[in-house]
């Protein structure tokens, strides 16, 4: 993690002095994106290093709630902050520096953290990307219950994603300017750091609630409310519910991966988790602008509604299948 965010802010502070072609543009976004696989999974690895098993659920709810805080905060700060950068430091390379700068803190801060992992007694074989892919989906072929998990957090990215797609949308038909579409991400946010700050204090007295079956429940409802309502505090009171759904899903979902998991086989199995989020962010990005030019704006969101009930109900009856087959 220190050497990715150590490289990322080099290449950053690198940008205002390369050439200014689109090739070379899209060369950096493709070389930040492949350093980008190695820190998410080395982060996720990470948590149940530091923390102890009976703190997961706490930890993981820090970590969304900060991670969620943070991209709110970045929404509120983030185009004031580079405007400061480039009137102070330049329009050639300020905004530049400011960013890079920002890795670069990042990298620094993470040095007096101390990961003592569990080291293998024999000698590891060579890495072979194909080899550990085939691996993960064995491993998880075994172990349905973090399977049923990783289902639930790679629709409920999928979910993310045509809702980043849908805001524009949205916002239009609440009366906002398309450029304000971040209110309806930022409420969602507020939600999802309410939530695991809910599940970071109260979490081990709902440990035995089908807390993502209320979270898809609740998300699905809010899709479909969306529909009839023309309202705009009632919709950004409706993201919010929206997002302290996810909350639900995400947090108790991600500790009970890291709870199910062998410590050999964090970086495998976060590796492949990472895979099927960015799949999962990338591909309703794609079609779901396409879908509601051709449908329209109250057939998708009933659509996506009908669907996230469907695999909160699927997945809510196939993890108590699981638990009394393990039972």
């Amino acid at each position: 993690m220190i050497g990715s965010d150590l490289i990322r802010g080099i290449l950053t502070i690198a940008i205002p002095f390369l050439p200014r072609e689109f090739l070379i543009l899209l060369a950096f976004t493709f070389v930040n994106s492949v350093i980008v696989q190695f820190f998410a999974p080395a982060e996720q690895a990470s948590i149940p290093i530091l923390v102890k098993p009976r703190n997961l659920m706490a930890a993981n709810a820090l970590f969304t709630s900060t991670m969620m805080g943070a991209i709110i905060i970045g929404f509120a700060v983030g185009e004031p902050l580079l405007s400061l950068g480039k009137s102070w430091l330049g329009e050639s390379y300020g905004q530049e520096l400011i960013v890079g700068g920002l890795y670069l803190i990042s990298s620094v801060i993470k040095i007096p953290v101390k990961l003592k992992s569990h080291k293998p007694t024999v000698e590891t074989e060579k890495a072979n990307p194909l080899r550990e892919f085939k691996d993960c989906l064995r491993y998880l072929k075994k172990k349905r219950l973090i399977m049923n998990a990783m289902v639930q957090l790679t629709a409920l990215y999928c979910v993310f994603a045509a809702l980043v797609a849908l805001s524009i949308r949205l916002a239009a038909k609440f009366g906002l300017q398309e450029k304000q579409f971040g209110f309806f991400l930022a409420a969602a946010g507020v939600g999802m750091v309410l939530g695991a700050g809910i599940l970071g204090h109260w979490g081990e007295r709902f440990h035995h609630k089908p807390l993502p079956l209320f979270g898809f429940l609740s998300m699905a409802f809010v899709l479909a409310v969306f529909t009839f309502i023309h309202n705009l505090p009632l919709a950004l009171a409706l993201s919010t519910l929206l997002g302290l759904g996810a909350a639900l899903i995400a947090v108790p979902m991600q500790t009970l991966i890291q709870q199910q998991t062998p410590p050999e086989m964090h970086g495998k199995m976060f590796g492949f988790q990472n895979h099927a989020v960015n799949i999962a962010l990338t591909a309703p990005l794609l079609i779901t602008e396409r879908l509601t030019s051709y449908l329209g704006l109250p057939v998708v969101l009933l659509t996506i509604s009908f669907i996230v009930a469907t695999i909160g109900i699927w997945a809510w009856h196939n993890t108590r299948k699981v638990l009394k087959d393990v039972i």
